[in-house]
């Protein structure tokens, strides 16, 4: 069923995004403070908006992926917020990454206005975005998921519910501490084989066969010219970057706070990717914490 989409938010993840809604039929309205990619857009057949209340009016659904919490409550909350223009029969799908208490709030602000809100994070990177592989973890009541759903699988191959409004948050940010620790641990034990003298492709083989498999060692692996499809191969190139892995490491410590969870292993994951920020890869590729262990 083709809809009336708008879609605020065209970074590395957004832009890739609303173009595989509009190959699958969609009337996609497009909104940016890069009008680069607004009219790159356009030109594949979106609708170039002239503002986010443009893009906000006349549509059936409405998708925003922002970079931070603030910009979440500042597009759709106060007194030039969204919300006095979004119509009531609207869904509206937050696709950014943000603390769950701020979803909340924006759901519990737009529903008193009678607007279907979910939170919807994603996971799979820029590859996953533009090949329409992502994972969308949404929180949201049974029905705004149901409609949710539809859309969604048009820029994803998994869809989970994991509860109500701010559970898409809490359970993205618990992957994505995971996936930071497995990464660290990765790193380190490699990289104590090659000092040890070991092949880093042979040992990434032997552990991917035995207990210490994971999944940064069969798809991601860290290690340059281990794997040739991986970022490790092509000089870092994100990928995921350090800076938006620092940033969810940040929402799960303050989860962690809130909520009294020990949580030591992404504690000292946090620490690491900070000190790499530190030195000055923010922009690569999240798998680049493989230089903090390397000698060279």
């Amino acid at each position: 069923m083709s809809l009336s989409i708008g879609f605020i938010g065209l970074g590395n993840m957004g832009g890739p995004m609303a173009a595989n809604l509009v190959k699958a039929g969609h009337q996609v309205k497009v909104f940016d403070l890069n009008q680069s990619v607004v009219n790159d857009l356009a030109s594949n057949g979106a609708l170039a908006a002239t503002d986010a209340k443009h893009c906000a009016t006349d549509i059936d659904v409405l998708i925003s992926m922002l970079p931070a919490s603030k910009h979440v409550k500042s597009l759709y909350l106060g007194d030039t917020g969204l919300i006095h223009v979004l119509a009531k029969n609207t869904l509206v799908i937050d696709c950014s990454t943000i603390d769950a208490a701020s979803a909340r709030e924006v759901g519990a602000e737009l529903g008193e206005q009678g607007i279907a809100f979910v939170d919807a994070p994603v996971s799979g990177g820029v590859a996953g975005a533009t090949a329409g592989t992502l994972t969308f973890i949404v929180g949201g009541d049974d029905a705004h998921f149901s409609q949710a759903q539809h859309v969604l699988a048009d820029m994803g191959k998994n869809i989970f519910h994991a509860g109500a409004i701010g559970a898409g948050q809490v359970a993205k940010i618990c992957n994505n501490m995971l996936l930071s620790i497995l990464m660290a641990g990765t790193s380190e034990a490699i990289q104590m084989g090659i000092n040890n003298g070991l092949d880093a492709k042979v040992l990434s083989d032997i552990m991917t066969a035995s207990s210490g498999r994971n999944w940064t060692l069969e798809l991601y692996n860290p290690c340059p010219g281990v794997m040739e499809t991986a970022p490790a191969s092509n000089n870092y190139k994100p990928g995921f970057m350090v800076d938006l892995m620092a940033k969810d490491l940040g929402l799960a410590m303050e989860a962690a706070q809130q909520s009294n969870s020990a949580t030591p292993m992404g504690s000292m994951a946090k620490n690491l990717y900070t000190m790499l920020q530190h030195q000055g890869a923010g922009s690569d590729d999240f798998s680049a914490i493989f230089k903090l262990f390397s000698k060279e």
